[in-house]
């Protein structure tokens, strides 16, 4: 069975076809290049299926186009769950380890890859202010360093999915 790029393309090509059938009756008799006239019953067969293979394919890419739309809110609605989430973990883990506000707010900011010249004028602080909550929160977490603060909510994501099976 054709797959959805298929079937988009296969539609594509129809409404081609029936398009130059229509635009180049109009340019042949704007350029006045004379054609051997068709019998008026084909014609109007030629006429009529391409009228139809017009519509089918505006119909047809309209359902694809609903349905991609349908596909595209069911996507935002799991990424919005799946941040909801994730801040809840944040929120757990920040709460578990026993961070003050203001380590929080430095924590997410490094979560988020902000430098620490960068959290020091959001949070407008010193660099060393902001470096010693940064080596607060990595003590409390019982890590050594930003990349290992950000694989322990990636672990808890991904559960267990990163553990082999026998």
């Amino acid at each position: 069975m054709l797959n959805r790029a298929g079937i988009f393309a296969a539609l594509l090509v129809l409404q081609v076809i029936c398009a130059v059938f229509f635009v180049s009756d109009i340019f042949l008799a704007l350029l006045r290049v004379p054609v051997d006239p068709v019998p008026w019953r084909y014609r109007e067969l030629m006429e009529i299926g391409a009228a139809l293979g017009l519509v089918l394919g505006v119909t047809l890419a309209a359902l694809m186009l609903r349905a991609s739309l349908r596909r595209t809110r069911v996507a935002e609605r799991a990424l919005r769950a799946a941040s909801g989430a994730f801040m809840e973990l944040v929120e757990e883990r920040f709460e578990e380890w026993g961070l003050t506000p203001a380590e929080r707010d430095v924590a997410l900011f490094a979560l988020k890859g902000l430098s620490i010249s960068e959290i020091a004028t959001l949070r407008q602080t010193s660099e060393g202010t902001v470096k010693a909550q940064t080596n607060a929160i990595y003590r409390k977490a019982g890590v050594s360093g930003r990349p290992q603060l950000l694989s322990l909510f990636v672990e808890d994501l991904m559960g267990d999915a990163m553990t082999p099976t026998a």
